[in-house]
């Protein structure tokens, strides 16, 4: 079974035509990455996988469950970064990994340890018990990365995750990536590196004007 399968996905925004019949699958143990210019529809595309918009047309499963069926549980498995990231200003950066945790599903009695894994994982130690809203904005999306992962899920959509990333947060959303790809986990991730696209992807998906039309091999000369 796949973790995320989209088929025929149509959606426009009043006259303006953005996706296009789109077919797009990640399985299991899959980075999938798509890349294409400002405009193409990637955001669109992630925003209906994650039912923040509902298509005109085509379908979105996930764990073969259509999105607008998907229950609590279901949700629990999917961790998502979109536009910015999950953070809340007023708590520091402990306190955020802990809510997301907890609104993912985590019982809290294994919510601080969550928490305490992923502020390791992504070495936010040092900025442990800062506001969110003293952090700088490389540290801001680095918490929104660890919101997404802290619970554990099976399924991530990461729209432009290495956005405002130093080369050492680049380097450590490598490395969760490529460890949770082995133990199974299924990423969608969007980007405009390819250079650090061509490090992690299984398989690279090229979207233009709404529409996939073809893909690169990842450790190929076309990307």
């Amino acid at each position: 079974m796949r973790a995320l399968q989209i088929q025929r996905l149509a959606h426009r925004y009043d006259a303006t035509a953005v996706l296009h019949d789109v077919d797009l699958t990640v399985g299991p143990g899959e980075v999938h990455a798509l890349v294409g210019f400002n405009g193409s529809g990637k955001s669109t595309l992630m925003r209906a996988a994650l039912g923040m918009i509902r298509p005109q047309g085509g379908f979105v499963l996930i764990d073969g469950v259509e999105v607008a069926h998907l229950g609590s549980a279901g949700w629990g498995r999917v961790g998502h970064l979109i536009d910015t990231p999950f953070v809340y200003p007023e708590l520091t950066v402990r306190e955020n990994l802990w809510a997301a945790a907890r609104l993912h599903g985590v019982l809290a009695s294994a919510a601080a340890d969550h928490a305490a894994r992923t502020m390791a994982d992504l070495e936010l130690g040092p900025w442990a018990d800062c506001r969110a809203s003293a952090l700088s904005q490389g540290n801001r999306q680095r918490v929104g990365l660890g919101s997404a992962l802290v619970h554990e899920p099976r399924l991530l959509i990461l729209d432009e995750p290495t956005n405002a990333l130093d080369p050492a947060g680049v380097l450590l959303l490598r490395q969760q990536l490529l460890a949770r790809a082995a133990a199974g986990v299924a990423a969608l991730v969007s980007s405009h590196h390819l250079d650090e696209v061509a490090r992690v992807a299984d398989r690279v998906s090229v979207i233009h004007a709404g529409t996939i039309v073809g893909e690169l091999d990842p450790h190929g000369v076309d990307l």
